[in-house]
């Protein structure tokens, strides 16, 4: 009787040993799993950063020509909300500078470079006619909204830099 309790024993000794060996190898699976993960989002965060400190570049520059009057606001204001809607660590900011996205909402459906050479003399001047009014009701508001927008964009890559 005392050789079955022995087997038992170290049968028991045996299944309990290949438990914990298993479970150790899991725990170490999962641990080089979340170390893993981690890097993997590290990596992921640093090119959303790399991607939003360069269109914040652009926007600076486009901010700054539009400041010197060599760039139109419609112009500008068109590229400038493009550019800030692909932003990847940052949200809602046509809400942080509506006059911008306002004369961009505005102007959007106007003909651009070839479907505007293919307007006839009197629609392209009636489009120019919207572009400008929609550009002097909203000036005063728009230069406000650039000199916001070079503040966050300068304070915002300064956070961004890598």
């Amino acid at each position: 009787m005392t050789d079955f309790w022995l087997y038992a024993i170290i049968t028991a000794v045996v299944v309990v040993a290949s438990l914990a060996f298993y479970a150790g190898k899991l725990l170490r699976q999962l641990k080089a799993q979340t170390v893993q993960k981690k890097r993997a989002d590290d990596a992921h965060q640093l090119a959303l950063k790399v991607h939003d400190k360069k269109i914040l570049d652009s926007v600076v520059i486009i901010v700054r020509a539009m400041k010197e009057e060599q760039c139109d606001f419609s112009e500008g204001c068109w590229r400038i909300s493009v550019l800030l809607d692909s932003l990847k660590t940052s949200k809602e900011l046509s809400q942080q500078f509506p006059s911008i996205f306002e004369l961009y909402n505005r102007i959007k459906e106007l003909s651009i470079l070839d479907s505007r050479k293919e307007l006839a003399k009197k629609a392209r001047m009636k489009e120019d006619l919207q572009r400008i009014k929609a550009e002097a009701e909203l000036h005063t508001k728009i230069v406000t909204d650039l000199e916001l927008l070079h503040q966050y964009a300068t304070e915002r890559i300064s956070t961004l830099a890598v």
